[in-house]
């Protein structure tokens, strides 16, 4: 059993790159002070990613202690754009496509938190009312200096790309979100330290006590950059079981440890052993990475599914064979070609999608990789199973006229 000085010691030091102020939120911590617990994300896309999904995590440890979680949806700051990890200007979003993104949001972040004791709010509500009067006074507060000596923004400076005066908005908005909320904590990435602070300068003007920062460390994508929406290379916590794992297991074997730390609870005993083990060459890498993937899978399914999941990969993967219960696609014309299969089965999101699977030999039947684009099927093929990519099977079956 832990005491509660080990527990909030992980807290402050699992996957986490720095606190502000570190002695100060120890403390609250151990006081047994309720703290009101900010994390505030916008709805840019319409799912969560395992990136995203790490301060969820760390709100869930600090929640299982009794503090108060604020889950703020930013469906007005997601209109906005931050550009805090972007290397160009973030177009402004239609308001409607916001409004799609989110719709989920709860019930996703539903998989890690007990959603009945978080408060969830949209900043909409506040930031929509502010007068060009508070925003100038909110404005004030910061030098231009401040805003441009950040790494990401003197880089584009530098290289004479166009940075919008609504970039300089953002952080005041995001700080005013403190302020409204009266947070005690604020979580988020690295890439956010500029608007986490922004937040504690607003609150002092406020006269409210600043409050604390913890930032995450950012974990990267499937293509071994930071995971992101926009670049596609994510892990996305309502994936199916099985793609959830093939995914994991498709990661680069140098993420194994990062992503025990970062994107599991497995406790961190185990996770030293885990790397030692590995460093020693007395645990294969593949066999970390698939106990690594049935703890993601089972935190966001279950133990059973992601069970399942392992066997559904080592089957179709390792040993190569076809699963059992693979979804028929029904063909009522006499033929239908390959890039329509593909389509209409789902196991592609256009033609152009389609088409680029087939030419870079990820569609195969009966162990032969299929290269033609304008390869038609008909009822000689009835019964067949297609193979897409390494996790994706359909069968076609043609109905008799």
């Amino acid at each position: 059993m832990r005491t509660k000085e080990e527990i909030v010691d992980e807290i402050l030091t699992r996957g986490v790159s720095e606190v502000i102020d570190r002695e100060n939120l120890r403390k609250k911590l151990l006081s047994g002070e309720k703290l009101r617990i900010k994390f505030g994300t916008d709805p840019t896309s319409p799912s969560i990613h395992l990136g995203r999904a790490v301060p969820l995590l760390k709100l869930r440890d600090l929640q299982d202690l009794g503090h108060q979680i604020v889950f703020l949806i930013g469906d007005f700051t997601g209109v906005i754009g931050d550009t805090s990890d972007k290397e160009s200007e973030r177009p402004m979003l239609e308001q409607q496509a916001v409004e799609e993104n989110l719709k989920t949001y709860s019930q996703q972040a539903g998989k890690i938190l007990d959603m009945s004791k978080v408060e969830v709010v949209r900043n909409s509500t506040w930031l929509g009312k502010l007068t060009y009067q508070e925003i100038s006074e909110q404005a004030d507060i910061f030098s231009l200096h401040d805003f441009i000596a950040r790494e990401n923004i003197k880089k584009r400076l530098d290289a004479g790309t166009r940075i919008s005066l609504r970039e300089l908005l953002y952080p005041l908005m995001q700080g005013y979100d403190s302020v409204v909320l009266k947070a005690d904590l604020e979580l988020g990435g690295t890439d956010q330290r500029f608007n986490l602070l922004a937040g504690r300068e607003l609150q002092r003007h406020y006269k409210q006590e600043p409050q604390d920062i913890m930032t995450n460390n950012l974990i990267e994508g499937l293509d071994g950059r930071k995971m992101s929406s926009s670049w596609g290379n994510v892990i996305k916590i309502m994936d199916e079981p099985s793609d959830m794992f093939g995914k994991v297991m498709s990661m680069g074997d140098e993420l194994i440890v990062k992503y025990y730390i970062h994107c599991t609870r497995v406790p961190m005993e185990v996770v030293k052993k885990v790397e030692d083990d590995m460093a020693k060459g007395t645990l294969n890498p593949r066999d970390a990475k698939l106990e690594l993937a049935k703890e993601i899978v089972k935190i966001y399914h279950s133990e059973e599914l992601a069970e399942k999941a392992r066997e559904y990969f080592i089957k179709t993967i390792s040993n190569k064979e076809i699963p059992e219960g693979v979804a028929e696609f029904e063909v009522k014309e006499g033929e239908v070609k390959i890039l329509e299969l593909l389509v209409r089965s789902g196991n592609a999101t256009s033609m152009s999608d389609a088409r680029r699977k087939v030419e870079q030999g990820g569609v195969s039947v009966d162990g032969e990789k299929i290269t033609d684009v304008n390869m038609l099927l008909d009822s000689a093929q009835n019964g067949k199973v297609f193979k897409i990519g390494k996790l994706g099977f359909v069968k076609i079956k043609f109905l008799k006229k």
